[in-house]
């Protein structure tokens, strides 16, 4: 494990944005990561998208250590707690899924990895952090919105959360959603318009997240 739980966690706060990305290319795959590495990105999530993704993931942490020291690469899209343990174990320093399964909680907690499962009511947040879940991901935001966090974020203040789904690289999207008082966002697609990958416009996305970095720095409580 190349960074501990607190440093995970820490980046999170202080980024304030998770990239969440998939190809099943690796050499597409490293130019993204590379992009978002020189725009700020300092934590990043490879999903676990297609068969194979295992292998594009191992080859991507053996090249973001030489590449971007400081990256902090996790996975996303699981479900189960042995997928867990193998991302675990090719060298992934976070986990992301879209529900929450207490046994990969299990798995998370034995070797002090950080586990944001996806939480779609109060109840489900209590749950996962009773079970050691730091930051809880609120999934689908979009569909939740930014009245969910706020409401919860009330009688829970403690709680750390990172939205995913609806997020927007833009100042009103974004404003909304950390004055609701998310943690962190994390952002797919809006990061990586399908123009830009397809003309490998490798510095238009540093753009991207260089400026949507900057937009939370100014709205960020």
């Amino acid at each position: 494990m190349k960074f501990s739980k607190i440093q995970v966690i820490t980046a999170m706060k202080e980024t304030g944005m998770v990239p969440v990305f998939y190809h099943s290319d690796i050499e597409i795959a490293k130019n993204v990561v590379k992009a978002c590495y020189d725009g700020g990105v300092r934590v990043f999530e490879f999903t676990n998208r297609a068969d194979f993704a295992q292998d594009v993931f191992a080859g991507l942490v053996k090249y973001v250590a030489k590449e971007c020291p400081e990256m902090i690469m996790g996975i996303g899209s699981i479900v189960d707690a042995p997928t867990a343990a193998l991302y675990i174990q090719l060298g992934a320093n976070f986990i992301v899924g879209p529900l929450f399964n207490p046994e990969v909680a299990k798995v998370a907690n034995r070797r002090l990895v950080p586990y944001s499962p996806g939480c779609g009511s109060v109840s489900e947040v209590g749950f996962a952090q009773e079970m050691g879940c730091d930051v809880c991901k609120v999934f689908p935001g979009d569909v939740l919105g930014a009245a969910f966090v706020k409401n919860l974020k009330a009688p829970m203040p403690w709680s750390n959360l990172m939205v995913t789904g609806g997020v927007k690289p833009e100042e009103a999207n974004l404003k909304t959603w950390f004055d609701a008082g998310v943690t962190c966002v994390g952002m797919g697609s809006n990061l990586f318009p399908a123009e830009m990958m397809k003309a490998n416009d490798w510095a238009g996305i540093t753009k991207l997240c260089s400026d949507a970095l900057e937009i939370i720095k100014k709205v960020k409580k």
